[in-house]
């Protein structure tokens, strides 16, 4: 009997699973996500642009899931198989600086929508917050169950 060896996150990572595909939406994927052309991007596409994000700026799950669009000329690109993707760049950067690396995917300039940080990347919002202060940026503490966001996050932004 052979035990399961669970993948490593940079193995989640580097499985691009056939992707990017470019599909027409229709039927009732289009009631929730509108007409027109969607990527759904490959592990890998999610993790280079967030590596491009320089010292000092942000850059939001939306404006990845832009420049994913513009690239393959598709309408929009997948919310969920981004978000999902942006946190295993994530987890695959954690892992490998545990590892000792210093050049990792910087996943903590990557914010949800409205400049939200993600309590689902490695650390939660906590460990994410002291990466962005440490890097000059202000952090306006949530409320209730809403996550803390970065001040004035549009002004920082990539775009």
């Amino acid at each position: 009997m052979s035990a399961y060896k669970r993948k490593s996150w940079r193995e989640k990572l580097a499985d691009d699973k056939g992707l990017p595909k470019v599909g027409k939406v229709e039927g009732r994927m289009s009631k929730k996500w509108g007409t027109g052309m969607m990527v759904i991007p490959a592990p890998r596409e999610v993790d280079e642009l967030m590596r491009r994000v320089p010292k000092g700026k942000i850059t939001t799950i939306n404006e990845l899931r832009a420049a994913l669009a513009r690239k393959h000329n598709a309408s929009f690109a997948c919310p969920m198989t981004t978000g999902i993707f942006a946190w295993i760049a994530a987890q695959a950067a954690a892992e490998a600086q545990a590892e000792g690396r210093k050049r990792v995917t910087p996943w903590w300039r990557t914010l949800k929508t409205g400049g939200e940080l993600n309590p689902k990347y490695p650390g939660g919002v906590a460990t994410q917050s002291k990466l962005l202060l440490a890097e000059g940026h202000e952090i306006i503490p949530g409320r209730g169950r809403k996550p803390p966001t970065v001040k004035d996050f549009e002004k920082v932004s990539l775009k």
